[in-house]
C-alpha cells in the first residue's frame, strides 16, 4: 500500500504546575497507511521521546469544543482578543501530562491531512471479506 506521511514540527507549553510551564518540541504525524490515527512525538527531557498515538477527529474535535475522556481530552483555549488560539491537550489518567498548542498550525496540519484522505472516507477500500476471514 502506498503511503503518504505528513508531518509538523511546533514548539508547545508543558504545564507541570500551574506556576511552572516548560517549552518543548513536539512533532505531529499523519501516514495514509493508518487513516483514522495521528501521532504526537513530544520531547521529554532533551534525551527522551514521548509517543502518543490517538484518533484524527479527537484531534479535530478539541480544536472546536472539549473532546475526549480516559488517556487523551482535548479542549480549546482563547486568547486576549476572543479568538481560538490555542489548545490544551491532557494525556494520561493517573499521571497526566497537560500541554498547551498553538491551534493555527494544527489547523493547517490538519486541513492537509483530510486533503490526503477526507473525513468519513478513511476506512474506503478496505477489503472487509479479506479482513474477516478465519485465521488459518
Amino acid at each position: 500500500m502506498d503511503t503518504h506521511p505528513t508531518h509538523l514540527t511546533v514548539e508547545l507549553t508543558h504545564w507541570v504546575t500551574s506556576a511552572l510551564a516548560l517549552r518543548r518540541s513536539a512533532e505531529f504525524s499523519y501516514d495514509t497507511g493508518d487513516p483514522l490515527a495521528v501521532t504526537l512525538i513530544v520531547e521529554a527531557d532533551g534525551n527522551r521521546l514521548v509517543r502518543w498515538v490517538f484518533a484524527r477527529d479527537l484531534l479535530t474535535e478539541g480544536l472546536a469544543a472539549r473532546a475526549g475522556e480516559g488517556d487523551v481530552a482535548l479542549w480549546p483555549v482563547d486568547g486576549p482578543d476572543g479568538e481560538r488560539s490555542a489548545y490544551c491537550l491532557r494525556l494520561g489518567s493517573t499521571r497526566t501530562a497537560l500541554f498547551e498548542i498553538p491551534a493555527a498550525p494544527v489547523v493547517r496540519w490538519l486541513a492537509g491531512t483530510y486533503a490526503l484522505v477526507a473525513r468519513g472516507a478513511e476506512l474506503d477500500g478496505v477489503d472487509w471479506d479479506v479482513l474477516v476471514q478465519p485465521a488459518e
